[in-house]
C-alpha cells in the first residue's frame, strides 16, 4: 500500500513564504515610481532638445545644396549655400586626432591595466590622465598655440587643432578602455597562459575582442566630445567659408565654429536657418558614426 503526502506550505494556517507584505509591496511601487519618473525628467530636454533640432533644422538639410555647397561669396545673413566646408574641416580634424589619440589611449590602458602591476610609472601615468581629463578646450587650445605655433614656428591649421583634440581625447579614451580591460574574466587570461599563449597574444586574441563592444563605445564617447568643439578651430586656425581638404595649409572651418559664426552675425531667418542647420548636421554626423561603429563591434566582438 502506497502513502501519498501532500507538500505543505512552510507556514501553516497563515501566509506562504511568496506573499509580500503590503508595506512591502508599498515600498516597491514607490521605489518603482521614483526610478521611472526619474527616466521621464532625464527623458524630457533630450526629447525636447532633439524635437528643436529637426524642427527648426531640418528645412535646411533637405536642400542637397547643403550638404554639397560652401558659403564662399554668400554672406552669413544671406540665404543659400551650404555646409560642407565645415563638414569637411570637422571630419579632417576629427580623423586626424582620432588616429594619433586612439593608439595611445589603448595601449595606454592595456600598459597600466595589464603591465603596470600598480608600479610608480602607473601611478604617474594614471595621475597625468587624471589631470588631463579636466582641462578645458581653450587650455589644450593655448597649450598647442604655444608649443606648435609660438614656440616650434609652425602655422595655423587644422593640424594644430587636431593636436589640440588629442589632448581631449587621450583621457577619455585611456579611462573608457581601462575599465573595459578590467571587466574581462581573469580566468580567460589563465586559460590562455595554460594553453603557453604569450602575454601580448592573449591581450591582441583575447582580451582586446573580449572589450571591444565597450572600448569602442569610449571611442564614439571622445569623439562626439572633439567633434562639438570650437574653441580649438577658432584658436588655432581661424574661420573659412570655403572647402579645405589640406590640414596643414589655411583655414578650416567646422560645424561648431559655424554655428559660432553664425551666432555672431545676428537674429536674421537665413542667419538662424543656418545655425539650426549646422546643429541638427552635427548630430546627425555622430549618432551615424555611433550607429556605424556598432555594428563594427557587433560584428567583430566575441560572440557569447
Amino acid at each position: 500500500m502506497t502513502t501519498t503526502t501532500n507538500a505543505k506550505p512552510a507556514s501553516q494556517g497563515g501566509a506562504t513564504f511568496l506573499d509580500i507584505s503590503g508595506s512591502r509591496k508599498m515600498t516597491n511601487n514607490i521605489a518603482t515610481a521614483v526610478v521611472w519618473g526619474a527616466m521621464i525628467l532625464a527623458m524630457i530636454p533630450l526629447v525636447w532638445v532633439l524635437w528643436e533640432l529637426i524642427a527648426r533644422g531640418s528645412g535646411v538639410i533637405l536642400n542637397p545644396e547643403w550638404w554639397t555647397a560652401s558659403q564662399r561669396g554668400i554672406m552669413n545673413s544671406s540665404a543659400g549655400g551650404g555646409a560642407a566646408h565645415a563638414i569637411v574641416g570637422t571630419f579632417v580634424q576629427t580623423i586626424l586626432a582620432s588616429i594619433i589619440s586612439i593608439p595611445i589611449g589603448i595601449f595606454t590602458a592595456i600598459y597600466l591595466v595589464e603591465y603596470s602591476k600598480g608600479g610608480w610609472l602607473g601611478r604617474i601615468t594614471t595621475f597625468m590622465v587624471d589631470i588631463l581629463s579636466g582641462v578645458p578646450s581653450i587650455v589644450a587650445a593655448l597649450f598647442i598655440f604655444a608649443m606648435w605655433i609660438t614656440l616650434f614656428g609652425f602655422g595655423r591649421s587644422g593640424f594644430a587643432v587636431a593636436l589640440s583634440l588629442v589632448l581631449l581625447m587621450i583621457p577619455i579614451v585611456v579611462r573608457n578602455t581601462e575599465e573595459m580591460l578590467r571587466v574581462v574574466p581573469m580566468d580567460l587570461r589563465e586559460a590562455s597562459y595554460a594553453l603557453g599563449v604569450p602575454k601580448w597574444k592573449t591581450i591582441a586574441r583575447i582580451v582586446l575582442p573580449t572589450a571591444l563592444s565597450g572600448i569602442v563605445t569610449g571611442i564614439m564617447l571622445a569623439i562626439a566630445r572633439v567633434m562639438g568643439e570650437s574653441s580649438p578651430v577658432l584658436v588655432l586656425v581661424g574661420s573659412s567659408s570655403v572647402i579645405n581638404w589640406d590640414a596643414f595649409k589655411g583655414s578650416q572651418s567646422s560645424l561648431p565654429l559655424m554655428m559660432l559664426d553664425m551666432y555672431k552675425a545676428g537674429a536674421q531667418p537665413a542667419v538662424l536657418d543656418k545655425l539650426w542647420g549646422a546643429a541638427l548636421t552635427l548630430v546627425i554626423l555622430i549618432a551615424v558614426l555611433n550607429i556605424a561603429a556598432r555594428i563594427v563591434s557587433a560584428k567583430f566582438s566575441v560572440k557569447k
